[in-house]
């Protein structure tokens, strides 16, 4: 007889689920003839009495007595098109190595109790990172680990950023891979896992730090699976005050599938081509197929991933990739999807950060169902395209007029109402990878990134960034210099990994450049109007390569004015406009960090003084000494 329907009823959850003496399985495959579960629990016996029961929906469903934490399984799947072995689209850790069977696991895990609470929208600014290459101290064994990644948490706390943000970590079939063609979206990527053996000094290095926290330390077996490492991640984010951000893919799956994947999961015929795949259309994307927004069932997957993360793994939000294909390739359907996934996150957790990549930018996606799609925020790309253009063409060896406008019109998007409803900086995963845009220093100067012109644009280009309106993100190595550009594949380029050996044995530039951007985020976090809805472009001189622009809190002023200079020589008694007049401090000063401390530097010796003699549309001006390549920022 078939498998009990014991402790199932309508609300049994998808996959494996452990309950009583047991666990129960469901899983959709509507136009299967059979579903039979297999595991260690039944010696992978293939009978009657794997067999589960399908109900009206065309859920298969059972219970299995005797099954553990830890146990394999596997589901066998009878259709028309052929049978065999299917790996369940639910499943929470694969076995190694890829592809495995399937692993039943509990949700415990010793959560540290700290209090953390994810930022407001507005205070946050974003890391991004890929787990494999972020940090991979075990090359040519491994690439890099979610541990890795823990390992260098005091540096990314100390840099002052509030939120990290990894490249997908969802379970991806090829060796190598940004992330985008993941296939088994519940599954934590095996290859980010440090494996049982190798523990034990990273176990001894986290509960050193718990030490530190007076907070009780880990158990070797509560971080065995990469389950249990990403949790750890997590849970040692928060601890360091850092937020963790997913990035998902609910456009399209896969590259190559595999024939044990989700891909034809009912085992229907493939001559009926890719609409008898059941989770998607015949609509192809990166090499993977676009999901199919028409099925309840298929939202409700991607729905119910979202929720899984943020229920058992406590993570602070979401990047979703390519919410343009959703909108565009999942038409009619993929916008009404939109509205139902951030409105069910958004009830799930409301300080959960929701941002969409969207092509071309659209601030639609950031408004409110129904005429918008739910997003808290866009990443925008705008000031990316402004700052590099300019930085590129100041590198030409001349002093022609640089397009200061163009950047002054790119720092607030049009349609955008709150200036946090847009994500933006000059580098990120796609821009800079192998092959494509070089990354801002060696922008600054093609043939010598370290030389003082790449030092000094790729300042600029990063304070422009962190002062602007806007959620600044930076990519990894950003903010100390970094000038190669980045790959996936870390056993074929081993020299684009990111150059932590510079920080260790104190390359001075690199120092520099890292106390400039920790002490610039510092002052952003200190500084309520750099985070404030009040802005405006003060001045703007394309010939003189000056940009000036003013930010505020509303209703409560702590007026600052930004001053960009992108020049090779000083400026000596340049007016520009202030609001008020009097005493303003130069709070903050980029050629302080050449050779810091510069003893050559230039600047206005900490505080100018507004005269009452209007300029550039306000009441009071200052005349200043603005430094070659530099950002000033003045506050009452």
């Amino acid at each position: 007889m078939p498998t009990s329907l014991q402790h199932v009823d309508g609300a049994t959850p998808m996959g494996a689920t452990l309950v009583g003496d047991g666990a129960t399985f469901r899983v959709w495959a509507p136009r299967a003839r059979a579903v039979h579960v297999l595991g260690d629990f039944n010696a992978w016996t293939h009978d009657e009495r794997s067999l589960l029961t399908r109900d009206d929906q065309g859920h298969w469903r059972g219970f299995v007595p005797a099954v553990r934490d830890r146990d394999r399984y596997m589901f066998y799947v009878v259709g028309d098109g052929g049978e065999g072995l299917k790996r369940d689209p639910y499943a929470r850790e694969l076995e190694t190595p890829f592809p495995g069977t399937c692993i039943v696991r509990s949700s415990d895990f010793p959560w540290h109790e700290s209090g953390y609470r994810t930022p407001r929208f507005e205070d946050f600014l974003i890391y991004q990172l890929h787990v494999g290459t972020f940090f991979a101290p075990n090359l040519p064994r491994k690439g890099g680990t979610f541990l890795d990644v823990a390992r260098k948490l005091p540096h990314l706390a100390d840099l002052g950023i509030t939120a990290l943000q990894l490249l997908p970590i969802q379970e991806f079939e090829t060796r190598f891979s940004l992330g985008y063609n993941g296939t088994d979206y519940f599954s934590p990527e095996m290859d980010y896992a440090v494996a049982d053996a190798d523990l034990p000094p990273y176990l001894a290095e986290i509960n050193a730090f718990l030490d530190t926290k007076a907070q009780p330390r880990y158990a070797l077996d509560d971080l065995r699976g990469e389950m249990a490492q990403l949790k750890a991640l997590v849970d040692l984010c928060h601890l360091h005050g850092l937020a963790v951000l997913l990035d998902v893919v609910y456009n399209h799956a896969g590259g190559d599938f595999g024939d044990e994947s989700l891909y034809f999961f009912d085992r229907q015929s493939t001559a009926g081509g890719n609409r008898n795949s059941l989770y998607f259309t015949d609509r192809g994307h990166a090499g993977g197929l676009v999901f199919d927004f028409s099925q309840p069932e298929v939202r409700d997957f991607l729905i119910q991933n979202a929720r899984y993360f943020l229920d058992e793994y406590r993570v602070d939000g979401f990047r979703y990739d390519q919410v343009s294909v959703i909108d565009h390739d999942g038409a009619p359907d993929g916008w009404s999807f939109c509205q139902d996934l951030t409105s069910t996150v958004r009830f799930e957790r409301p300080s959960a950060l929701q941002k969409a990549e969207y092509w071309a930018v659209n601030p639609y996606v950031v408004r409110s169902p129904p005429e918008g799609a739910g997003f808290d925020t866009s990443l925008t790309d705008g000031l990316r395209i402004a700052v590099r253009s300019v930085i590129a063409a100041a590198s030409i060896a001349d002093e022609r007029p640089l397009d200061m406008t163009a950047l002054a019109n790119s720092l607030w998007p049009e349609g955008f109402s709150e200036q946090w409803r847009f994500v933006q900086g000059p580098e990120n995963h796609d821009a800079v990878y192998d092959g494509r845009e070089p990354r801002i220093a060696r922008l600054g100067d093609p043939g010598n990134p370290r030389s003082w012109y790449g030092r000094s644009r790729a300042r600029v280009a990063t304070a422009i960034s962190l002062s602007a309106p806007g959620i600044p993100m930076l990519f990894m190595g950003q903010e100390f210099l970094e000038d190669k550009q980045w790959s996936d594949n870390f056993e074929l380029h081993r020299d684009l990994l990111i150059y932590w050996a510079g920080i260790d044995k104190g390359d001075k530039q690199m120092l520099d450049h890292l106390r400039f951007a920790r002490e610039l985020i510092d002052l952003r976090r200190h500084t309520p109007a750099l985070r404030g809805q009040g802005f405006r472009v003060v001045h703007v001189h394309d010939q003189n390569r000056v940009l000036a622009f003013q930010r505020w809190v509303e209703g409560e002023g702590h007026d600052v004015l930004v001053i960009a200079h992108l020049a090779t020589f000083d400026r000596f008694g340049y007016r520009i406009g202030f609001p008020a007049g009097g005493e303003w401090r130069e709070v903050f000063n980029s050629d302080v960090y050449e050779n810091w401390v510069n003893p050559d530097v230039v600047g206005n010796g900490g505080r100018v003084v507004a005269e009452d003699e209007p300029l550039h549309g306000l009441g009071y001006s200052a005349a200043l000494a603005l430094p070659a390549n530099s950002v000033l920022i003045f506050a009452r």
